[in-house]
């Protein structure tokens, strides 16, 4: 396929080779009806938390039951690390998912270790955690029933729909100040949406999720993600309004970057889609990577620099006080963390 061919229901129909591989599969050119069906793969990882040491994010372990990721969202930046597995950061990324099936008993085994510090753990800090295939492996859900044995607290992110169905879990973490919440939501333009992460939520289903957290007492906030110049950072004081409407006690937002892997396959969406904007949202893009598509200077990457990402501070930070938004504490309880002894099987 090339850059410019679409396939329903994907955000790319481009595969580019791995950086580490010398082969690359070329689909036949005439074929009209190709669309790959999404393949599951056993995971056989020892470990399943991953240790963060970066200063600027706040939480140092993170939980991750899927590698690759159904939602297709073309700018994920997770995209690049799916190369390390062989695959392509492109179709494969959205097609190929590694699953975790023993991450429950993996989870279990660390929380138990004579060495767990009991400290919030981030679900997830790649791929999402309740991407279309946890309707059916539950590994997410699994995962959550042994945090609330643990007590163990846990930060949830989510672009879908599915976390309401785990509102009875969510409601014990929250009874000992053990959870938060967030929905990702881009923009408020459903079509959009449709192209740019296709098999998300649409965006007005994202604030009944919120409405529904909140209503069932479990901390939620919003984050806006990723704030693209040029394309969706007009919507953030409409997005601010609306998340606190809906009940969320907080609102964040990071700045996009385009890592390996990853620059290609947007540039390309930006052709397809919107070839009118595409130099005014890759130069912005520059600019507040000082020069590059992707800054990873630590406490500049999710906000950028320059007068751009100036400009979008003093939005946000407007929107937020126009909308009567304070700071809330997102810090979440260790004290009523406990050891769950062999066997035992009690949720609550």
């Amino acid at each position: 396929m090339n850059k410019d061919s679409k396939i329903k229901g994907r955000a790319t129909a481009e595969n580019p080779k791995s950086r580490f591989h010398k082969l690359e599969f070329v689909p036949d050119e005439t074929d009209e009806d190709f669309s790959p069906k999404t393949t599951f793969y056993n995971d056989s990882s020892k470990t399943i938390l991953s240790e963060n040491t970066s200063p600027d994010i706040p939480f140092n372990f993170s939980l991750n039951p899927y590698r690759g990721c159904e939602h297709g969202c073309i700018y994920c930046y997770a995209r690049q690390y799916h190369e390390f597995l062989d695959f392509s950061a492109g179709l494969d990324f959205e097609t190929k998912i590694m699953v975790k099936k023993n991450a429950p008993e993996l989870l279990r085994k660390k929380l138990s270790s004579k060495n767990w510090k009991p400290q919030t753990i981030s679900m997830s800090g790649a791929t999402d955690c309740y991407q279309p295939c946890e309707k059916h492996f539950k590994i997410t859900r699994k995962c959550l029933e042994v945090l609330a044995e643990f007590r163990n607290p846990v930060g949830i992110i989510t672009k879908n729909k599915l976390i309401t169905r785990d509102i009875d879990i969510l409601q014990e973490l929250a009874k000992f100040d053990c959870v938060r919440t967030a929905l990702s939501i881009t923009t408020l333009d459903p079509k959009l949406t449709e192209t740019l992460e296709p098999r998300t939520a649409r965006p007005e289903l994202r604030f009944k999720v919120v409405s529904q957290l909140a209503k069932a007492g479990i901390p939620v906030s919003v984050m806006i993600a990723p704030v693209i110049l040029g394309l969706n950072d007009h919507e953030i004081p409409q997005i601010v309004k609306r998340s606190v409407d809906a009940g969320a006690i907080g609102v964040n937002y990071s700045i996009l970057q385009l890592p390996y892997g990853v620059k290609e396959l947007f540039e390309n969406w930006l052709e397809r889609n919107l070839p009118l904007q595409k130099s005014k949202i890759l130069n912005r893009v520059y600019s507040i990577g000082e020069g590059s598509l992707n800054n990873s200077e630590i406490f500049r990457r999710m906000s950028g620099e320059g007068v751009f990402a100036k400009q979008v501070q003093a939005l946000f930070k407007a929107s937020k006080i126009k909308a009567g938004l304070r700071e809330s504490d997102f810090r979440l309880s260790t004290k009523h963390f406990r050891k769950v002894e062999k066997g035992q099987m009690t949720l609550f």
